[in-house]
């Protein structure tokens, strides 16, 4: 732990103190960089490293004499890289608090990859301070919350559309954590977030070649599909296009192995701008080592292969595929781990890089077979991927003409409710015009009506004629 600069030292010593101090940030510093797990900001560590530096070398204050204390900075964990994960934030944020501690952090960088992955660095969380595993606590309720809200959402919708609720794929959510404990973060969780971690990430590069697989199947069969449209010889125009094409994209300098010393002295002359007479592969090393943690992560294996893969592939050319770069930049970066990376931590160490260029393999001049060399799938395995598109366009159809008839139903029953309003509108119209006619009074008869023989009571004979009063009897 790094003391305040006022703490634990006399006043006469405070300037001797404080550049003590200055010291041991830039150690920190450092040392917080030195992560064996993910790659990171080179420009930023650069960045901070330089303003560090300078303050070491800048004449020292006393503070005992301004009787001013020096503002108490915490440093903040470098960024680490994205590592795409539905987890990478939560995954990121545990690293980085693990490693503000002095133990755990000396302990991750000594322990060999193989004894993370079957958990021994995982036990060492008994060991951590306090303060961190309260934070650590924190992180885990929040990640809990999070993916507990995110299921809620996937269950309404679900329950709208009428679908059935894959609890079990649900719950597969939380497999980089223990579910059943929300409160406090464990060395069962630790443990269980790296397995995690290390089974997505070994999986990710085969994830990314069955994507690419599929991306070039698709597009040989949306071209076989559009030739069917054309005329004989539109088809034959067609076709000597695409032979043309590929023609001319199999036609580049030679590409050099990747990892080799003709790969690496073209990048030493052309992209460092360096002599190549002054070759030297440690120099190189930190050249490239962009962030200085002591590793050739897998971006900064990658940005190797440039210069190699602009020698095949441009942008502005409509033979070549951008895809198909990255496709081949992930390529060369598996070739050079796999034959680098003795202990399989998906990163290249200066004693790994050494122990490599040391190789009698390291001064071969074979080239590198490139993805037009290397066909990405068979006919049958077109074949079987076009049959798939069948089978989904099919499905695809039911499900659009079950959809139909479930309109073409409820527009129907939206017609027979519509009917059924109006009858009733109608009806309670000719009930309203009944209770109506019911509280009317009758109508008046007019003055010059003449009243039938019935209407006539005795003692209206001025209603009658004078004919007709003298057929009346008289009254006694």
């Amino acid at each position: 732990m790094r003391q305040d600069s006022n703490s634990g030292c006399p006043e006469r010593n405070s300037v001797i103190c404080q550049s003590t101090n200055h010291k041991a940030i830039v150690s920190d510093v450092c040392a917080s960089f030195n992560s064996r797990m993910w790659g990171r900001n080179g420009v930023l560590c650069s960045f901070l490293i330089l303003c560090l530096w300078a303050c070491l070398n800048a004449v020292p204050i006393d503070v005992g004499k301004t009787k001013v204390s020096p503002p108490a900075e915490e440093l903040e964990p470098p960024k680490s890289a994205d590592t795409g994960l539905h987890y990478d934030r939560y995954l990121r944020e545990v690293v980085d608090f693990l490693e503000k501690d002095p133990h755990f952090r000396e302990k991750l960088h000594n322990t060999d990859m193989e004894d993370i992955k079957v958990g021994k660095l995982a036990k060492e969380l008994d060991f951590v301070s306090h303060h961190v595993r309260t934070k650590l606590d924190e992180l885990k309720r929040q990640e809990v919350n999070r993916l507990r809200t995110l299921i809620k959402v996937k269950q309404d919708l679900d329950g709208e559309r009428g679908m059935t609720v894959d609890h079990q794929g649900l719950l597969k959510q939380f497999e980089h954590l223990n579910h059943l404990n929300p409160h406090t973060f464990e060395v069962d969780d630790l443990d269980r977030l790296i397995k995690s971690a290390t089974d997505d990430l070994e999986n990710f590069d085969k994830d990314q070649h069955e994507e690419f697989k599929k991306y070039e199947m698709m597009k040989e069969h949306e071209r076989r599909e559009r030739l069917k449209t054309l005329d004989e010889e539109a088809r034959k125009k067609e076709e000597e296009h695409y032979l043309e094409m590929k023609k001319k994209h199999a036609e580049h300098p030679k590409i050099n192995h990747p990892g080799s010393q003709d790969q690496f002295k073209e990048v030493w002359e052309e992209t460092d701008g360096l002599d190549p007479a002054d070759f030297n592969t440690k120099t190189f090393f930190s050249l490239h080592d962009t962030n200085g943690d002591g590793y050739l992560d897998e971006q900064e294996l990658e940005a190797l292969f440039t210069k190699e893969l602009e020698k095949i592939y441009d942008p502005t050319q409509e033979e070549d595929d951008m895809v198909e770069m990255e496709e081949e930049r992930l390529r060369m970066r598996e070739h050079v781990i796999n034959e680098v990376d003795t202990n399989k931590d998906r990163l290249v160490s200066l004693d790994e890089f050494m122990a490599a260029t040391n190789k009698k393999e390291f001064a071969q001049q074979e080239g590198w077979e490139t993805l037009e060399q290397n066909p990405i799938y068979s006919e049958d395995e077109l074949r079987e991927f076009e049959e798939h598109l069948i089978r989904e366009e099919q499905d695809l159809n039911q499900k659009t003409n079950d959809l139909v008839r479930q309109r073409e139903e409820l527009e129907r029953h939206q017609q027979e409710l519509s009917a059924q309003k109006i009858q009733l509108q109608q009806a309670v119209e000719h009930m309203e015009r009944l209770k109506s006619q019911k509280t009317e009074p009758p109508v008046q008869a007019k003055v010059n009506a003449v009243p039938s023989a019935m209407e006539i009571l005795p003692g209206d004979s001025q209603s009658l004629g004078q004919g007709h009063q003298q057929d009346l009897p008289a009254h006694s």
